[in-house]
């Protein structure tokens, strides 16, 4: 790679199902999300797009890749973290205790029969290796952004929570050679 290249990432749009655990559980983005998410990129410029293989990323992926002539590649390793037997639960469904533990340390005390921070970062990292080194968008949850943030950017967890994600946030990274990176620009003001 000659030089460093952009990477937006894009937080999926408002999902069908809100309030819940939505890891791999494959909830619909609403009109206003894809709307949203139309919004926010409408500036940007990008020669591909890659998104998480669930319906609340690929649909968004799929229209701005129509809107703009790209066709989107799918790749799985953008999911959001697997939340196991919590997976599609409210909170308030879940025993507190055991969530509080889980938010304290999501790599010691992952969701029972889900998965672990550092499982989700590696995948992220696997997935950011593997991109070509072009101005790329990347359609993705929450969870992966903050994953990638760790990756490339090294930040530990009281930064990345400190970081508000709501959907149809963007986060644009320059991303050097050596895959470390910097923050471009960050939005995640609603969109009129």
């Amino acid at each position: 790679m000659s030089g460093p290249f952009l990477l937006h990432l894009l937080r999926h749009g408002a999902p069908k199902l809100t309030g819940r655990m939505l890891g791999r559980t494959d909830s619909p983005v609403t009109a206003e999300g894809l709307v949203a998410c139309f919004a926010r990129v409408k500036p940007l410029s990008f020669k591909q797009i890659v998104c998480s293989d669930l319906r609340r990323s690929q649909a968004i992926a799929d229209a701005i890749g129509r809107e703009r002539g790209l066709a989107p590649t799918t790749d799985a390793r953008w999911r959001e973290l697997d939340f196991g037997d919590w997976d599609g639960l409210a909170t308030a469904e879940i025993e507190a205790a055991a969530l509080q533990r889980f938010w304290d340390d999501p790599d010691g005390a992952p969701p029972p029969g889900g998965e672990r921070w550092s499982d989700l970062v590696a995948r992220i990292t696997d997935a950011i290796e593997d991109l070509t080194p072009e101005t790329s968008l990347i359609v993705t949850h929450g969870g992966a952004i903050r994953a990638a943030l760790k990756s490339l950017c090294g930040f530990g967890s009281r930064e990345l929570w400190a970081f508000d994600l709501p959907y149809a946030a963007l986060i644009t990274l320059r991303i050097w050679p050596d895959r470390t990176a910097q923050i471009v620009a960050l939005q995640t003001d609603p969109v009129s």
